[in-house]
């Protein structure tokens, strides 16, 4: 079994990140396309410029620090959503890994093949319908009681962990290809 270790500027990058994601978490109250798309794009960042192991500890911990720093009621209601967020984001960027790194790091045009935005678009729809179906059709359906308040509010919330996590993945592809071509072209984005 290989054992992971991490270099003090993979450490550093990731920690960099996570301080981007949990800056915009302060905003989350005010709308999900400010903290949705940064933290998408941080996810993404991460596999590209420090590895898969690292964008996937990212993953599990923006959820952790969204729960702490602006919670939402239906957060509160049903705990059992942090691990499926994570999950989800755990989605992006496994598909992100996949479909799309090799083409990114390689610098040949990657940003120019139309075939990159078909991918990126569906490593946000996989994370969509991950979300939409575990939390917008199962969790909160199943765990949200019927005489709560917050049942008022289900297709609020099915809408935000379905079609806006696939429309702030997206979002987050448009900041990813536009840091990327910068980063590229100022030399730091090649970490590897």
């Amino acid at each position: 079994m290989k054992k992971i270790s991490f270099t003090a500027k993979e450490i550093a990058t990731t920690a960099i990140l996570l301080a981007f994601c949990i800056a915009s978490q302060v905003f989350k109250n005010l709308s999900i396309f400010i903290t949705g798309p940064i933290i998408n794009t941080c996810l993404i960042l991460a596999v590209l410029m420090v590895n898969l192991p690292c964008a996937l500890i990212l993953s599990a911990i923006t959820p952790v620090t969204a729960f702490f720093i602006a919670s939402s009621p239906v957060m509160m209601a049903v705990p059992g959503i942090l691990p499926l967020i994570m999950l989800g984001n755990a989605v992006l960027v496994i598909t992100f890994h996949f479909l799309m790194e090799k083409d990114f790091k390689k610098g040949t045009g990657a940003l120019k093949n139309p075939v990159n935005y078909v991918k990126a678009v569906l490593c946000a729809a996989a994370k969509g319908v991950f979300m939409g179906l575990t939390i917008s059709l199962w969790l909160l359906p199943t765990f949200i009681p019927a005489e709560s308040p917050l049942r008022g509010k289900m297709s609020v919330f099915q809408t935000t962990f379905s079609l806006y996590q696939f429309l702030t993945a997206c979002i987050g592809f448009v900041y990813v290809f536009i840091l990327w071509a910068v980063l590229r072209r100022i030399g730091t984005g090649d970490a590897q």
